[in-house]
C-alpha cells in the first residue's frame, strides 16, 4: 500500500488537541493549517503541517508516494455520525403525508405504524436482505463525507430479531469501509404483543437479550427511549443499570417530545452522551454539563417532524459538550446528508460553522467512544479525510442543501471521488 500525501489544501481543519469532548470556547477551535498537507502510511496518520514543513520530511520519498494536490480545497477528517438506526427492513414513505395531514409520531406510533410498522418489516426480512439494504445506506453516508457510524438495533424488540440486527451491523463493519459502532436498543419500544405488560418486556430485556448481546460482544453501547409512553425514567434506569453490569455503555433516547427527566436521567446513570433533547429542562443541562454527559442533538429530525429544534446554543454556554447526528431511520429523519444537518445546526440551533464542524467530527467521537482513531487529523490516527470543493470551513455551512464532497479516503484508502 502506497503512502498517501495530499498537500496544498487552502484549510486544512486538523481539529489537534486533546481527545476529549470539545465545551464553550474550545467548539471554535478548529486547528486550521493553510496550504496545508497530510501523510499517511498503513492507514495512519504520519505528519500533519504546512506543505512547506512536509515537503522537508518527505520530500526524498515522494516518489513513493500517491499525491494529491488539494490546491483551492478544504480537507478535514472524516465525519462522525453518533446516532443512527441503521439497520432495517423496508421503508415508510406513506407515514410521511399521515403527517403532513396532521397525525403526530405518537399518533402513528399508537396506531401501529412508526416503530412497530418498521419492527414488522426487519423481523420479516433475512440477514442477507438487511445487509444488502444497509449496504446503501453506508454507500451514501460515504458520499457525504461521513466515515464512522454508529448503529442502534431497536426494531426486532425480541431476541432474534435484535441479535439479527446487530449481527448484520458487525457484518457490515467488516465488509463495508465504513466503522460501524454498534449501540443494543432492545427498549425502543414496547412490542405491541406486550401492550399492558410492559414490565414484563422489560424482564425480557434485562434478563434475556441484555446478557446474550453482551456474552455475543455484539454491542458496546445501551439505549432506551425514555419518554412518556414509552419508557418511564424509573423503567429507563432499570434497563441502563442492568446495562452497566453486563459492560455496556449507557446512551438514552431523552426529553424528545416532552420534558420527561430523561436528561437529568442521563446525569443520574453517567450516560455518555443523551439524544434529541428538544424538550430539556434547564435544570437536565446544567446537570449534564456537571456530569460530562455530551448531548448529541439531531436537527433534521426537529425539521422533518416539525418540532422546534433543541437549545444548541444554550447547552454549548451552559458547558454542555454537543454532537450533531443525521438520525438516520426510516420513520422520523430519512437522511444520511451531515453536511445538511451541519447547515441546520447553525440556522436551527445557533451554532457557529466552526461548533457545528466540532460538533461532527472530534465531539461525535466522543459520543461513540472513538477519539483515540478518528474525529480529527493527527498523527497515530486514522487516514479518514474528506477534500471538500470549497475552499474554506464556512461554505459547508452557508452553501444550503448542497454536497460539497470532492474525496473521501478511508484509512488512506480513496472510497469516494
Amino acid at each position: 500500500m502506497r503512502p498517501l500525501w495530499i498537500k496544498h489544501a487552502a484549510q486544512l481543519v486538523s481539529l489537534s488537541g486533546e481527545n476529549a469532548p470539545r465545551r464553550r470556547e474550545e467548539m471554535s477551535e478548529l486547528g486550521i493549517i493553510e496550504d496545508g498537507s497530510v501523510w499517511i502510511e498503513d492507514g495512519i496518520i504520519v505528519a500533519v503541517g504546512t506543505t512547506n514543513e512536509l515537503e522537508n520530511l518527505f520530500e526524498t520519498r515522494s516518489i513513493e508516494a500517491d499525491i494529491v494536490d488539494a490546491t483551492g480545497h478544504l480537507v478535514t477528517p472524516g465525519l462522525v455520525d453518533p446516532h443512527t438506526h441503521l439497520a432495517y427492513g423496508g421503508s415508510r414513505e406513506h407515514e410521511f403525508e399521515m403527517r403532513l395531514e396532521g397525525a403526530t409520531y405518537m399518533d402513528i406510533m399508537n396506531a401501529g405504524g412508526g416503530i412497530h410498522s418498521t419492527t414488522r418489516m426487519t423481523r420479516e426480512a433475512t440477514e442477507d436482505e438487511l445487509v444488502a439494504q444497509t449496504t446503501l445506506r453506508l454507500d451514501s453516508f460515504l458520499q457525504h463525507g461521513v466515515t464512522t457510524v454508529e448503529g442502534k438495533s431497536g426494531y426486532g424488540l425480541d431476541l432474534e430479531t435484535e441479535l439479527k440486527q446487530l449481527r448484520v451491523m458487525k457484518r457490515l463493519n467488516e465488509l463495508h469501509p465504513i466503522d460501524i459502532v454498534p449501540t443494543f436498543m432492545g427498549a425502543h419500544a414496547v412490542p405491541q404483543e406486550y401492550k399492558g405488560k410492559e414490565e414484563a418486556y422489560i424482564d425480557v430485556v434485562v434478563n434475556e437479550i441484555l446478557p446474550r448481546v453482551a456474552a455475543e460482544k455484539l454491542a458496546i453501547f445501551n439505549d432506551v427511549f425514555c419518554e412518556k409512553g414509552v419508557f418511564t425514567p424509573d423503567q429507563s434506569e432499570r434497563i441502563l443499570e442492568a446495562g452497566k453490569i453486563l459492560g455496556l455503555v449507557p446512551k438514552i433516547h431523552a426529553d424528545e417530545i416532552e420534558s420527561y427527566g430523561g436528561a437529568e436521567l442521563a446525569a443520574k446513570v453517567g450516560a455518555i452522551s443523551a439524544e434529541h433533547l428538544l424538550k430539556a429542562s434547564d435544570d437536565g443541562i446544567k446537570q449534564m454539563a456537571e456530569r460530562g454527559v455530551i448531548a448529541c442533538l439531531l436537527p433534521a429530525t426537529a425539521l422533518y417532524l416539525r418540532e422546534e429544534a433543541a437549545q444548541g446554543r444554550q447547552m454549548i454556554d451552559a458547558g454542555v459538550a454537543v454532537a450533531i447526528s443525521t438520525d438516520c431511520n426510516p420513520g422520523s429523519s430519512p437522511t444520511t446528508s451531515m453536511p445538511l444537518v451541519m447547515n441546520l445546526a447553525c440556522i436551527s440551533m445557533r451554532l457557529t460553522p466552526a461548533e457545528a464542524l466540532v460538533a461532527a467530527t472530534i465531539n461525535a467521537a466522543c459520543a461513540i467512544q472513538m477519539e483515540d482513531c478518528v474525529g480529527s487529523l493527527e498523527v497515530g490516527k486514522q487516514g479518514d479525510v474528506v477534500m471538500w470543493n470549497v475552499s474554506i470551513y464556512q461554505e459547508l455551512q452557508y452553501l444550503f442543501g448542497v454536497n460539497h464532497v470532492g474525496t473521501v479516503w478511508k484509512k488512506g484508502i480513496q472510497v469516494v471521488g
